[in-house]
């Protein structure tokens, strides 16, 4: 299996990647690019990409969407090709340091230059998912069925320390910004710029320390490119679905109630500031509390998981995701509220995405990681499909945060219905894999 000098490299790209996501994604591209679009907006508030018009404050949304959409062209073909090389440490390289260079990039936004933001945050996404899939991927490697909820939530929980570390130090810098003889604006710009650093410096790491294994797919004599390869290697995946019944619907279940989960992160600090009219330092601060609290709830949630099973945990984390969301929308007015908020989230956080990501290692046909997670992908860390569209479009049409946050809780009920319905013995036992002794 794995060195525990190894695993411990796998955790330390959680601790590495994780500052893109809490530093980035999660409380400073929303607000900030919102701001520069707003301010290169027309005066009735809509910018005009393409001849398209949008309204300025629905931006970002449309932004994660449409990286979202990239990514579900592009990431199974990061899968194939994958699950093709020996190289994964040298793949997973590859595209952590184009999306750390992407995300330091993020320095120069400023003044009304959105569509600079705009692109560099596409480039830092689709580079984020692509070293997730080759990151993901070396589980199965690592871990044995009855060990993956313990690693998966180790990892994420370390993930969230590292985050939060550096979500602490922006803090201090944006909250001081005038001793440090900075704007506020350039406080927050350092502070995306200082993601990509982090997250540049600690992926030598586990590049130092994961080993790379002979392909699980060796290219063969007639597969042509790279490119042609990853396509037919994913059409054989498309046509193979109806052997994993199990797996599709857990992949269905989880493209759901994820999707939501994303969402409600990527726009928690966009609500906070545009709906609750909270200071930058503030929504900080508690994304901060966040991050520290839900290392806990990752750890929490693996003890829970060993006496209810990963599945019926996280079915129990979707019904207190419903319950943060209507109050949310009927109760949550100022600063007290959104801590509350926060410290319910926390809580959930970790163990619903841990232990997914677990759950789901246990369902893919051996040799076939790297193409399975390249889906789970499309709607992992960051990203989401179906969600901030709905957002948008409900903030478009009613021009309130309020109603674009309620209309999330769809997600977390159908996907809660679907995983309901799985049955994890069985899915891992069409996968060709050992079932766990309690999932």
């Amino acid at each position: 299996m794995s060195s525990r000098r190894e695993r411990t490299g796998w955790y330390l790209y959680d601790w590495a990647n994780s500052a893109f996501v809490t530093s980035v994604v999660t409380v400073f591209i929303g607000p900030y690019l919102t701001a520069v679009a707003t301010a290169a907006a027309d005066p009735s508030g809509y910018l005009h990409p393409f001849g398209v018009r949008i309204y300025a404050k629905a931006l970002f949304p449309y932004l994660i969407t449409a990286s979202v959409f990239t990514q579900l062209v592009l990431l199974p073909l990061v899968g194939a090709w994958t699950d093709r090389s020996s190289r994964k440490p040298a793949l997973l390289g590859l595209f952590a340091y184009t999306g750390a260079f992407a995300t330091m990039g993020l320095y120069f936004l400023d003044g009304t230059n959105w569509a600079l933001g705009a692109v560099l945050f596409l480039i830092a996404n689709l580079a984020f998912g692509s070293s997730i899939v080759v990151y993901n991927a070396f589980l199965p490697e690592i871990a044995g069925p009855d060990e993956r909820d313990r690693v998966s939530s180790l990892g994420w929980a370390l993930g969230y320390i590292g985050g939060g570390t550096l979500l602490a130090l922006n803090l201090v810098l944006v909250s001081q910004a005038d001793r440090f003889g900075l704007s506020l604006g350039q406080a927050v710009r350092i502070s995306m710029a200082s993601a990509g650093a982090w997250w540049a410096i600690f992926a030598v790491v586990p590049m130092a320390l994961l080993r790379a294994r002979p392909a699980s797919h060796p290219p063969g004599p007639d597969d042509g490119s790279a490119l042609t390869a990853g396509f037919r290697q994913l059409w054989g995946t498309i046509k193979s679905a109806r052997r994993y019944p199990q797996t599709m619907l857990f992949l269905g279940a989880y493209l759901l109630y994820n999707d939501g989960i994303q969402t409600a992160i990527n726009q928690a600090a966009t609500f906070g500031s545009e709906e609750l009219k909270l200071p930058t330092e503030t929504l900080t601060t508690v994304i901060l509390m966040i991050q520290f609290v839900a290392f806990f709830g990752a750890l929490f949630f693996d003890r829970v998981a060993r006496r209810l099973g990963a599945k019926h945990t996280v079915a129990l984390t979707l019904a207190i995701w419903c319950g943060a969301i209507i109050y949310a929308y009927a109760a949550l007015h100022d600063a007290a509220g959104f801590y509350v908020l926060g410290a319910v989230i926390a809580l959930v956080l970790g163990g619903s995405q841990a232990l997914s990501r677990s759950l789901f290692s246990l369902m893919i046909p051996p040799g076939r990681e790297a193409e399975y997670f390249s889906l789970y992908e499309i709607s992992d860390r960051g990203s989401s499909l179906l969600g901030p569209l709905a957002f948008a479009l409900a903030l478009e049409l009613t021009h309130s945060f309020r109603v674009a946050l309620l209309s999330l809780i769809f997600f977390f009920i159908a996907g809660g219905l679907l995983l309901l319905r799985l049955d994890v013995r069985r899915a891992a036992i069409e996968a060709g894999n050992e079932p766990p002794a309690r999932a």
